[in-house]
């Protein structure tokens, strides 16, 4: 078990890997189980340091904060599972955390709303109203006529050129109101012409290497 344990701490935190000191707030940690369930699933590891090394918790006490954060902090529920690791005296809990079949799963924050998020490498972030829209579109799409006019054009122009945009540039380059905006960006990342990615500036939206490739 210690090697299995050193091996995933070996990898280091990533798209479906996280290290937790400790939890103190389960709300804090409810954030993560929605950006794993949200995307690819993952894995929390509670004991380890940023750093990767040992610090043990107390496996009950984190096993309880986990269960509340799954079960009353997301909407829907958390399926987790956990295991205990007891290495040289200390104890590491190891939590799964699937995919989520019906997404967006949300966590409630400290002002008691609700907010989905979604990871990106080794960070999560919040989804903004075009991410909601995708994932809401994409569970009951059957398909999608994407007509091209002269927004959608201005758009693809646009991103042609190499350029990256967020909503409000998007809604200020065509002079959009933010539901049509959404709605054509949206429409863009269901057919695989654009894709996203987050940062502390935000999320921007740009070609898709897929159809960029076939153009």
């Amino acid at each position: 078990m210690a090697r299995y344990i050193h091996n995933l701490i070996a990898q280091g935190e990533g798209m479906n890997l996280d290290f937790k000191y400790c939890i103190s707030d389960p709300r804090k940690i409810a954030k993560t189980l929605s950006a794993f369930s949200n995307s690819a699933g993952g894995k929390l590891l509670i004991g380890v340091r940023d750093n990767g090394s040992l610090a043990g918790v107390s496996s009950d006490e984190e096993y309880y904060m986990i269960d509340a954060a799954a079960r009353l902090y997301c909407d829907p529920e958390v399926a987790v599972t956990t295991r205990t690791h007891t290495i040289n005296g200390k104890s590491i809990l190891e939590v799964d955390v699937p995919k989520s079949s019906k997404i967006p799963v949300k966590a409630k924050d400290d002002d008691g709303r609700w907010k989905a998020y979604f990871r990106q490498n080794d960070q999560n972030f919040m989804a903004d109203r075009v991410i909601l829209q995708v994932w809401r579109r994409s569970a009951n799409l059957r398909g999608l006529l994407l007509r091209f006019e002269a927004r959608e054009n201005l758009l693809l122009n646009y991103l042609r050129a190499g350029e990256k945009i967020s909503i409000a540039g998007f809604r200020s380059l065509a002079g959009l109101n933010a539901r049509t905006a959404e709605k054509i960006l949206s429409d863009f990342i269901l057919c695989g012409i654009i894709t996203y990615e987050a940062s502390e500036k935000g999320i921007f939206y740009y070609l898709s290497d897929e159809f960029g490739a076939a153009q």
